[in-house]
């Protein structure tokens, strides 16, 4: 929780609880190997590089010695990275939909997320983050699927790239 409470723009309480909402929804809510790697994927969100691994080492430390599958945990902390797990990987797929869910959220919702995600990078100056961030967009709206869920691709794909295909249009400006 002290992790997640540090003034981050949107990696932060809410964002957690919106991740472990859609894992509910997606029926991975009592998983518990997903569960941890939804409560460690942005645990350490420092302006840093490397911010995935360090998030997965950070719970392979504190979950050491507990009845967990740690290295599952591990494993799937570091999909975050990318968000691209495997084609038979059904956990996988669980969290990184759940991590994405937020590209399909109200028009309103959204854009409170991409003023969020602005004020993590403050320092960065404003054509250097638009140029990143229209990379990061372009990326994902190209990909062939953006969830990987039967449940994520059905409800939240239309959503999600019609709000990445506004963002692109508003940062190419």
């Amino acid at each position: 929780m002290a992790a997640y409470g540090t003034g981050r723009g949107y990696h932060d309480l809410r964002h957690l609880t919106e991740v472990l909402a859609r894992l509910a929804e997606l029926g991975r809510g009592d998983d518990v190997e997903v569960v941890l790697a939804a409560w460690f994927h942005d645990a350490v969100y420092d302006g840093g590089t490397d911010l995935e691994e360090r998030s997965a080492l950070l719970a392979r430390a504190r979950l050491a010695g507990e009845d967990v599958d740690v290295d599952e945990v591990v494993r799937l902390v570091r999909l975050t990275a990318d968000h691209r797990p495997a084609s038979d990987d059904p956990r996988g797929h669980a969290l990184v939909d759940a991590d994405l869910a937020i590209l399909a959220a109200p028009p309103e919702r959204y854009d409170e997320y991409r003023r969020a995600v602005r004020t993590e990078y403050a320092q960065v100056p404003e054509p250097q983050f638009r140029a990143a961030r229209r990379a990061v967009l372009q990326d994902l709206a190209d990909r062939r699927r953006l969830f990987h869920t039967a449940h994520g691709h059905a409800r939240w794909d239309a959503p999600a790239r019609a709000n990445l295909a506004r963002e692109i249009v508003e940062l190419s400006d």
